[in-house]
């Protein structure tokens, strides 16, 4: 993903239901999601690229994700709507959405992969003092 384009709520410290996304990483002010209350209606195919996320810096993994997802969320006025997106943008969605859920990307990893991100996390942990 490139740096920025989404961020949601618990990441910042506020317990709500709340991401943003902006593929333009903020070129296009037009172009930014907000997703109050975001659910994934369906999803389908599979993508598989490098991931990273604010919540841990430095650190990017290959995370299968679906290449389309079709989500009904509020926009920042409160008007329900539902959105489809693929490729990026399914991606950043499903990533936002996961940060709601209490997942971080490294959830999606599996075996062996899954647990080296982890203890690469803890050593950035104790090394930076997060």
């Amino acid at each position: 993903m490139p740096p920025g384009i989404g961020l949601a709520a618990p990441q910042i410290g506020v317990n709500a239901r709340v991401a943003i996304i902006d593929l333009s990483v903020g070129a296009d002010p037009a172009g930014l999601l907000v997703l109050v209350n975001p659910e994934v209606l369906e999803s389908s195919g599979e993508q598989k690229e490098d991931e990273g996320c604010l919540s841990i810096p430095d650190l990017s993994e290959r995370v299968v994700r679906p290449e389309r997802v079709r989500v009904r969320a509020a926009d920042a006025s409160g008007r329900v709507r539902e959105i489809e997106g693929t490729g990026l943008l399914a991606r950043a969605l499903s990533h936002e959405i996961d940060h709601l859920n209490g997942l971080l990307f490294v959830h999606r990893l599996k075996g062996l992969k899954r647990e080296l991100t982890w203890k690469k996390i803890e050593r950035s942990k104790r090394k930076a003092g997060w």
